[in-house]
């Protein structure tokens, strides 16, 4: 879909050679810190925005590289924006329809788009009358309404409080897959990413770093950055010596994440939270806890200084307390210097 497509903007390189590809119906979370080129990538797919080199293809169709540019309302591209970028003038029924002036069933085609949003009793509501999760609805209506080929959401639920979030997430996630239809979703959120992307691409200084399933991803990052960035854990130095490394929590066993046999030598190794058992002990000090309910984070400080992250399912440690750790997990990805 997106072969080394590459963006300046104000002589600064914001895309760097990005390449996707995604399959029919697949729905990718495209997933990075802030200001890391995620909306302007989102952007060149839409047609918002001209790329400085590279293609894009939607279905079978090239709409843009060095010879073409096709103009956005005819790429069949939907968008839902993050504050959902309703026309504050217009009804909801005329926002839905606000892409549809051509279409032979127009007044047909809006009623089921807003059946399908559970919003068919709002349809001569004004937007600002609206909730935060009614607009986003709202939103996805009107950007499916054309019966688009990709649907683009560029951080759609940031603006809304937390609950709220998670209840539309599930909503739109099953709407997309109902319908079956090709999605991009940007977050830099890496809960939102897991919970909606069938794959996701984690992006960082306008590079594409790693593709692939959230479990991948957690389990073997092809870099230290991947790995802090998709989840907590700690990243700690040792000695490798065939496929074990000495760490501060024992000789682990470990797996090279980036695919290459290991080596010998200093390595670099990310311990997750949930790899950690902890007990009664003088190791370490926690430092800040919080419970979730369901499980309990807690921060400790280790005699050396450094931090680690435990989690569990319950809470049994108070801050202050003194505390041993052990390795209780599998394996551990490194990287050899």
């Amino acid at each position: 879909m997106l072969d080394d497509v590459t963006v300046v903007l104000g002589g600064g390189l914001v895309v760097d050679s990005a390449s996707l590809d995604l399959s029919p119906g697949q729905v990718l979370a495209l997933l990075g810190p802030s200001g890391c080129g995620k909306t302007t990538l989102l952007r060149t797919i839409a047609g918002l925005q001209r790329t400085n080199r590279g293609s894009i293809m939607v279905g079978d169709r090239v709409v843009t590289s060095d010879s073409v540019f096709v103009a956005p309302e005819q790429r069949r591209v939907g968008m839902v924006f993050q504050d959902g970028g309703l026309f504050p003038h217009l009804t909801v029924e005329q926002n839905v329809g606000f892409g549809l002036r051509h279409h032979p069933a127009a007044q047909r085609r809006i009623g089921e788009m807003l059946e399908l949003v559970s919003m068919s009793n709002y349809a001569d509501r004004l937007p600002g009358t609206l909730s935060g999760g009614q607009r986003q609805r709202i939103a996805v209506a009107r950007a499916l309404a054309p019966e688009p080929s990709v649907l683009l959401l560029d951080e759609p639920f940031s603006a809304l409080d937390a609950g709220l979030r998670v209840q539309i997430r599930r909503e739109v996630k099953r709407l997309i897959a109902s319908l079956g239809i090709t999605t991009i979703v940007v977050t830099h959120d890496q809960e939102e990413a897991f919970a909606m992307g069938e794959q996701i691409a984690v992006m960082s200084q306008g590079r594409i770093e790693q593709v692939g399933t959230p479990s991948h991803l957690y389990e073997s990052p092809t870099s230290p950055w991947v790995a802090e960035f998709v989840g907590d854990g700690v990243k700690v130095r040792g000695e490798l010596i065939g496929d074990v490394i000495t760490t501060p929590f024992g000789a682990l066993r470990a797996h090279a994440a980036d695919g290459r046999p290991l080596g010998s030598g200093l390595a670099t190794a990310i311990v997750r939270p949930e790899q950690l058992g902890i007990t009664r002990g003088d190791q370490a000090e926690v430092v800040d806890l919080e419970y979730y309910g369901h499980d309990v984070r807690y921060d400790l400080r280790m005699a050396d200084g450094s931090s680690a992250t435990v989690r569990t399912l319950h809470a049994v440690f108070g801050i202050g307390d003194r505390v041993d750790l052990s390795f209780e997990g599998t394996s551990v990805p490194v990287w050899s210097d």
